[in-house]
């Protein structure tokens, strides 16, 4: 049987998702052919702000590559856009005379960004933030101007913003509202929102509306606002807004009407064409979230697939976002109105804030800022309109607070429906991920994503995703770990290296590579830093370093900087200093010309824009002890001023973070670890964001563990409540051996011990003694092996000297 020609023009999230879901129902129905105007294939374009921010690359983002598409039989085209299609004889024509003929076709033309028509929006600088090529573009810019502006408060805007900020260019958002996300938050947390990003550095021109772009030879340099104001400019980012893409679908005689216009299959006016996505205008709404668009492309694949049994009725819209790693959530009415009623709850100092909007007895909307937990269930009890009345006591504290519901006790993934949404991004509920688990014999999370696509995108859901994999399988769960190799290099986890370095003391790479029969003699960027860490942990006093399979900035000793020149952060003991070294500092900024000291978050004084050449003979001048700010091992040891001076205070903080750094600040580790001590429970040190926080009570010490203040922020979890320094000193030296000896490289505290689970490390520090001074004598005797400060040797016995020789040609 001859297979029907279906050719999809657009080759984004919606419509690769389309064909996805057809090649599901029926794989040999029809000879697909893609037209994409990029030169990439399926991206994930939610994940460009990470990109941006360099904290991924365009690689890491790729729902589907070159190679998926050959593998399903689709004829792919990329960098040709699409410019004509002919309905009579059902061809379709690119720019460079590429055609295609179709007996169905997709029209998957997205969106463009809005640009403001004001003098000036064609000045070189002026771009949008929609695709790959602006994102570059904004990178390019970083590297060169200082001062870049963008317009628009919405998401995007405040994506763009923070990932220029982190490439180091000062950012001010313009935004015509009183508050930002204005569709999204209400007054209030719209507020939160914007106080929290001033504390990023970001800047902030609210209620303003832009007159016109200044230039200065074709490039932007300034913008002037209807009041008068201008604040210069040499990069300004539009992000206002999007248009539905359908000049296309115009000029072939489509019927749009803000938007290609569709019924309930997916189907224009011309029914053979199908149109998905942003493109779209379905029954007068045009969808921007990826949710709605996903449930689109269900629907269109079930009549492509010639079933015809699924309709798309429109649908209710929740907004689950990480805004530079704040969560937030809304859902329905967020400003109530008549006969509307509120509950709310706000707690400021604590970051989190909440409003449900109640109306007859329903949940008419909600606002979660700081604390989106549960999310899902509000907008499930939105959606089905439930009567709360029964619940409304305890509907502001969430699903596992219901004394009534039979949930206590319980995960929240176990009292979620099957038709609760998990993956706000995908748009996959419980149920689908549950059947998938049981169907394919998924037992890892990677198997999860690439089967379901849940947790693939922002990774919000990733912890709701792991518990409906560990409450599917029960005890598999756990006994089935991922096998994921260390790299490319190798069949082998980490684990498995690890123990083979210690049951077979090896004592070098090549040692260790020979023995477990790696596939590149030399290894790779990924295996050589672990494979040195392991065997220094594993073997101190006999292992050499190998400097060479260090990151440069360890290599060094110096933090690198974009520009090529390096930070340096001498060692602070518990963030306290002398007059003395004030003054070294002081002396060494001036003779090196040094053009940035800052003090940092972990109390310490960074001196930016140092030469690498200069390195040996700034140390040698400083001569204090390395800060060791550049390296995976301990940091900084931050502290409040404690019962010395505070009249709140119950410890002397100061004091036993100055013991702690000390004791433990030669310790290499897996990642970089930084520790904390509050003098009181007002906690003003930060411990509980920490890898080891310490807490003063009356009676002691409180021991928290695995905090993290990243990205993703993670409270640090309760580990002990002791009553000496002492103690402290050997409870928390334990902790950090044994995540020495047991974490991967390139751990955080916090992702060991989401895989190893609290109570284990409970059983080797808490119950068992004998295993916690082993653990803490370990570590001490690893750090003595340790003798001299790196920097010592650099700058007074001119070790690797010629690291930091300029090489004359």
């Amino acid at each position: 049987m001859q297979k029907m020609k279906l050719v999809m023009v657009g080759n984004g999230m919606a419509g690769v998702r389309t064909l996805e879901e057809l090649l599901k129902l029926a794989p040999d129905l029809y000879e697909i052919t893609v037209f994409g105007a990029e030169s990439y294939a399926n991206y994930n374009r939610i994940l460009l702000s990470p990109v941006l921010a360099g904290e991924q690359t365009v690689q890491d983002i790729m729902l589907n590559d070159v190679d998926w598409y050959a593998e399903n039989g689709i004829t792919l085209h990329l960098n040709k856009k699409v410019n004509k299609i002919d309905r009579k004889n059902r061809v379709v024509y690119a720019e460079d005379g590429t055609s295609a003929e179709y007996d169905r076709l997709i029209l998957a033309t997205g969106s463009n960004p809005f640009m403001l028509p004001i003098p000036g929006n064609e000045l070189d600088g002026v771009i949008s933030f929609r695709d790959v090529y602006d994102v570059e573009k904004m990178i390019e810019a970083s590297k060169n101007h200082k001062h870049a502006v963008v317009i628009g408060g919405g998401l995007l805007g405040l994506e763009a913003a923070n990932g220029l900020k982190l490439r180091g260019m000062d950012v001010s958002v313009v935004h015509i509202g009183e508050w930002l996300m204005e569709r999204q938050l209400d007054k209030v947390s719209g507020k939160m929102l914007q106080k929290s990003l001033e504390e990023k550095g970001l800047k902030f021109l609210l209620q303003k509306q832009t007159e016109q772009l200044i230039g200065k030879d074709g490039h932007v340099s300034a913008i002037r606002f209807k009041d008068g104001l201008e604040v210069p400019a040499d990069l300004v980012v539009m992000a206002v807004g999007i248009r539905p893409n359908t000049t296309l679908a115009e000029s072939a005689g489509i019927h749009c009407n803000r938007g290609i216009v569709v019924n309930d299959t997916m189907q224009t006016y011309d029914p053979r064409i199908y149109a998905i996505g942003e493109c779209v205008s379905h029954r007068g709404i045009a969808y921007g979230l990826v949710a709605p668009l996903f449930e689109m492309a269900k629907v269109c694949a079930n009549h492509l697939a010639e079933m015809g049994i699924g309709r798309y009725v429109g649908s209710v819209v929740s907004t689950k976002l990480k805004v530079t790693g704040i969560d937030l959530f809304s859902a329905g009415e967020f400003d109530g109105g008549e006969g509307c009623e509120e509950i709310v709850l706000s707690d400021p100092m604590g970051g989190v804030y909440k409003k449900l909007v109640i109306k007859d007895n329903k949940l008419a909307g909600a606002v979660l800022y700081g604390d989106t937990a549960d999310g899902a269930w509000y907008f499930q009890l939105l959606r089905e309109g439930r009567n709360i009345t029964e619940i409304r006591d305890h509907l502001m504290f969430g699903q596992d607070h219901l004394g009534n519901a039979g949930h206590q006790g319980q995960s929240k993934a176990a009292a979620m429906t099957d038709e609760m949404e998990v993956c706000g991004c995908n748009g996959v509920c419980k149920g689908t991920i549950v059947n998938a688990i049981k169907e394919k014999g998924l037992f890892t999370l990677d198997d999860v994503r690439k089967h379901t696509k849940a947790s693939s995108s922002c990774g919000s859901c990733t912890g709701l995703v792991e518990q409906i994999l560990a409450s599917t399988l029960g005890g598999d769960y756990s006994a089935a770990p991922a096998v994921k190799p260390m790299c490319g290099c190798t069949d082998h986890t980490h684990e498995e290296v690890r123990k083979v370095i210690t049951e077979q003391k090896l004592l070098s790479i090549p040692d260790t590579m020979k023995f477990l029969e790696w596939r590149t003699p030399n290894g790779c960027a990924s295996c050589r830093p672990a494979l040195n860490y392991y065997l220094l942990t594993a073997w101190p006093h006999e292992v050499k370093d190998d400097p060479q399979s260090r990151f440069i900035n360890e290599r060094v000793h110096a933090n690198i900087q974009k520009d090529g020149t390096y930070s340096v952060v001498p060692r602070m003991w518990g963030g306290t200093t002398t007059a003395n070294d004030l003054r070294k500092i002081a002396d060494v900024a001036d003779k090196y010309k040094v053009p940035m000291i800052r003090v940092t978050g972990g109390q310490r004084i960074d001196l930016f824009g140092i030469k690498k050449d200069d390195l040996p003979k700034v140390w040698a001048d400083l001569d204090m002890p390395s800060g060791h700010a550049y390296a995976k091992a301990l940091r900084t040891v931050k502290t409040c001023i404690g019962s010395e001076f505070c009249r709140f205070g119950t410890q002397n903080s100061t004091q036993m973070g100055i013991d702690l750094e000390k004791e433990f600040y030669k310790m290499w580790a897996p990642h970089k670890v930084k520790l904390a001590v509050s003098g009181c429970p007002r906690n003003c040190a930060e411990s509980g964001i920490k890898d080891v926080g310490i807490i003063g009570v009356d009676s002691g010490w409180e021991i928290y563990v695995g905090g993290n203040g990243g990205i993703k922020t993670e409270v640090a979890q309760f580990l002990v409540k002791v009553k000496t320094d002492k103690e402290v000193l050997e409870y928390s030296g334990a902790f950090l051996q044994l995540y020495r000896e047991e974490a991967r490289y390139l751990d955080r505290t916090v992702h060991w011990l989401e895989r190893v689970g609290l109570d284990y490390v409970k059983k080797k520090v808490l119950e068992d003694d004998e295993n916690r001074k082993a653990l803490f004598q370990r570590l001490q005797y690893a750090i003595q092996a340790i003798e001299k400060d790196p920097w010592h040797e650099r700058a007074k016995e001119g070790v690797a000297k010629h690291d930091f020789e300029t090489i004359e040609i």
